[in-house]
């Protein structure tokens, strides 16, 4: 295939990362089919409504697809899928399965390189191009790029941008794979560039989202930021169930207050919640049956003595 055509792929991949990836990637490949979970089916028509989908969500029935399908591209994208594939998948194209995992590789791999790109505070983040392995997340790599955090990104905006950086990476680099232009490198070059080591990620659960002010305010600042989507900070102010949306942390005298011990200062619009180490203070939160609000908002009908 010479480098100048459209490449043709099939995809898989399911949820809301996997439907923005294939809106991108539909603009400069040709979709020959989308392989998706039941829950993304609908959303997935609508991208590519010239594209066959298959649903699978299992590595069973995904294997029944392949085993009863023939598809003529020589290789198929994968981004944010949630299913086991077989070898036997992997080997039904020619050329393989690029995953797109969010995070530079061996770093990170697992469920969910995003949010603990951000609760471990690191500087830089980015998006690895894999070729896919029986073994999770431990393939050669076709292409990385990087991207740089603030320490101020939520989920949010940080899942955003490594979309486009992938779709970046596989506008180019696609083509250039299929044109046998890319020679595929170990994870290890990349560990050995940026001095990194392998680490694993985890999902989530709810109990994640439970403020626990024994950690330190830095620590829960970077919680409230990557659990912003789900599973959401949760605790409590006086007799309210609340969710903090944004807070920022400070290194200040806490007069040896307990942690978790709330100070109102309604006149300075202020909310502080005492930390092991430090003080995090409110910006944003959101009350239990309540819009999202600033801490102004909320002082501004609050009792102080509810948290006596």
């Amino acid at each position: 295939m010479g480098i100048t055509q459209r490449p043709q792929v099939v995809f898989f991949g399911s949820g809301p990362v996997a439907a923005n990836s294939l809106s991108l990637l539909a603009q400069y490949a040709d979709i020959e089919a989308v392989i998706t979970k039941p829950s993304t089916e609908r959303d997935m028509a609508h991208i590519a409504p010239n594209a066959p989908i298959f649903v699978a969500d299992s590595k069973r029935s995904l294997n029944k697809i392949i085993d009863t399908q023939q598809f003529s591209s020589r290789v198929a994208v994968l981004i944010d899928y949630g299913v086991i594939v077989s070898q036997r998948v992997i080997d039904s194209f020619e050329l393989g399965i690029i995953n797109s995992h969010f995070s530079l590789l061996p770093q990170w791999r697992g469920a969910d390189p995003i949010t603990h790109a951000i609760l471990s505070g690191q500087s830089l983040t980015g998006v690895s191009l894999m070729l896919l392995v029986a073994k999770m997340d431990e393939g050669p790599i076709i292409a990385w790029g990087e991207q740089p955090l603030t320490g101020m990104e939520t989920t949010t905006e940080l899942t955003d941008n490594l979309i486009h950086l992938s779709n970046d990476l596989l506008r180019v680099e696609l083509p250039r794979y299929l044109a046998g232009d890319v020679i595929p490198q170990p994870q290890e070059k990349l560990a050995k560039k940026y001095d990194l080591s392998v680490s694993y990620s985890r999902k989530l659960t709810k109990q994640d989202g439970i403020l626990d002010f024994t950690k330190s305010a830095n620590q829960l600042e970077r919680e409230i930021r990557a659990f912003v989507d789900w599973p959401k900070s949760r605790t409590t102010i006086g007799d309210r169930d609340v969710i903090i949306t944004a807070a920022h942390a400070v290194y200040e005298a806490n007069d040896n207050l307990p942690p978790g011990k709330i100070t109102t200062a309604p006149r300075e619009k202020r909310l502080k919640i005492s930390c092991a180490e430090g003080v995090l203070y409110i910006d944003r939160l959101k009350p239990a049956g309540k819009p999202d609000m600033s801490v102004e908002a909320f002082l501004a009908g609050y009792n102080p003595s509810a948290t006596q």
